[in-house]
């Protein structure tokens, strides 16, 4: 069977958690729950690492503005990590060549990291952080849940990841309009800040 729905889906949730993905399929080989994850991901040291930063991601991720800031960084590292998931899937299963998969895992990362990001900045216009909480924790579930479909079942995970990745970019595209207003809003207040800095001690 051909890996590449397994590509698509571990792009897509890369771009919403690549530490998750890199755990999760670590523990599904080293399990022996499939044998397309290859020994690079299940050793013990990746694992940790994965695991130590998933951890700091969840925390982060859930405070607001200090995910938007997260999500700035791990912009090249979370579309670079789909890519070499994406890769190392490919040579282990040898039913698709690691440029393509690399370029597909890669691509799909980096689209759903956009929807992921633009998203947060959309909700970071509220400032409770009950809104943040809930859709980091809805973020992690989903990840895992469809990472784990997608060992039983990869086409029908990679038709949900597709719908899902579809729907996010739809929804952000109707939530360009807000995140403007809020970037706006933002350059003024710091604007205003300046201006009172600079402005004359009253006599």
């Amino acid at each position: 069977m051909s890996v590449l729905p397994l590509v698509f889906t571990s792009g897509w949730a890369s771009g919403i958690n690549a530490y998750a993905v890199v755990l999760l399929l670590g523990i599904f080989g080293a399990t022996g729950l499939t044998d397309d994850v290859p020994e690079s991901l299940q050793r013990p040291d990746v694992l940790i690492a994965a695991a130590v930063l998933f951890l700091c991601e969840a925390v982060a991720d859930k405070i607001p503005y200090v995910d938007s800031v997260w999500d700035t960084v791990h912009t090249v590292i979370r579309p670079v990590s789909g890519a070499v998931v994406g890769a190392l899937l490919a040579g282990q299963s040898g039913s698709l060549s690691d440029l393509a998969a690399g370029a597909i895992g890669g691509t799909t990362a980096l689209a759903s990291h956009g929807v992921k990001a633009g998203t947060r900045m959309a909700v970071n216009t509220s400032p409770e952080p009950v809104s943040n909480i809930v859709m980091s924790t809805a973020e992690d579930l989903g990840v895992g849940s469809i990472m784990t479909f997608a060992m039983f079942y990869p086409e029908a995970a990679a038709i949900i990841a597709a719908v899902l990745l579809v729907l996010g970019l739809l929804l952000l595209f109707f939530l360009v309009r807000r995140i403007r207003r809020f970037l706006r809003r933002r350059a003024q207040r710091r604007e205003e800040k300046r201006l009172a800095r600079e402005a004359p001690p009253p006599v």
